[in-house]
């Protein structure tokens, strides 16, 4: 989850992302939504690189990289472990209790950037941050297999300034295995019938009219808007020798440098591009 600025007007600045590097034990041990194809574990880590590249050397971001830990193979899916929105954190409870334990190594490293930490300690209580999709004026909250009712109360008592409505994701892992902001007003949402059912459900719950980008395919649909001062608009999406019809809509947005990101190999275990990072956007002195 992108803690991008506060306000529509902020919406997309980052100064910050954590990552983590890939486990092994990712390849036979992570959790997937279906059977499938083993991951090239080799072609995985290049990808991720490429990934973290992108963010260090050609968005100039301080990228801060958490070790691997073999023994939760997950646990590259940073998104998942925390919420975070201008100077707050919110310290999630993984709907998987095979990746409660993701959350603390996040706590030391957000700790280290001086944010208000909260930490979700009520056990009846789930949430992944793939189902958190902050618009810049409020929250969405998918209610999936990982994330409950219970989840989403805690995130909207921790963000009191944003308007917080929950969304069922029955189809998908979670909210935003179809879709993801690509601008600052902008809902990119995949095509099938799951993903426009669930944005109809959000445009009911909003008072806010968004633009719509619709792309043929779900996993396209998850991409990263950053607007970055010396850049400006700034758009990563999935690799046009992956998806080659939602490419060309994204090809589209001309006011957006747009940086392809191949996610062959953790697409296998349910992974998307916000899957692999927490980015934050840090405007008080550390």
């Amino acid at each position: 989850m992108a803690g991008l600025g506060g306000g529509p007007a902020a919406f997309g600045r980052c100064t910050h992302a954590v990552v983590r590097a890939l486990p092994e034990s990712l390849c036979r041990q992570a959790l997937r939504s279906a059977p499938g194809p083993e991951v090239d574990f080799a072609r995985a880590e290049r990808e991720h690189q490429l990934y973290v590249g992108v963010l260090r050397g050609k968005l100039g971001l301080q990228v801060l990289e958490l070790p691997a830990d073999e023994s939760l193979p997950d646990c590259v899916f940073v998104e998942d472990a925390a919420v975070v929105c201008e100077e707050t954190a919110l310290l999630t409870r993984p709907g998987a209790p095979s990746r409660r334990k993701e959350v603390e190594a996040m706590k030391k490293v957000l700790e280290s950037l001086n944010l208000n930490i909260v930490e979700m300690v009520d056990e009846n209580a789930t949430l992944d941050g793939g189902d958190v999709l902050f618009t810049g004026r409020e929250f969405f909250v998918g209610l999936s297999r990982r994330t409950n009712q219970r989840g989403a109360e805690i995130l909207a008592d921790t963000f009191k300034d944003y308007a917080v409505s929950t969304v069922p994701v029955h189809d998908s892992l979670h909210l935003k295995s179809f879709c993801s902001m690509a601008g600052p007003n902008l809902i990119a949402i995949g095509s099938s019938e799951a993903a426009q059912k669930a944005l109809k459900t959000m445009q009911q719950m909003s008072d806010h009219r968004y633009d719509k980008l619709t792309v043929p395919d779900d996993a396209a649909a998850n991409c990263i808007y950053l607007n970055i001062p010396s850049k400006g608009h700034v758009l990563l999406h999935r690799a046009p020798e992956e998806y080659p019809e939602s490419a060309k809509v994204f090809e589209k947005l001309k006011d957006h440098m747009l940086i392809p990101i191949a996610n062959t190999e953790l697409e296998k275990v349910d992974g998307a591009l916000t899957c692999c990072s927490v980015l934050i956007n840090k405007t008080s002195e550390l």
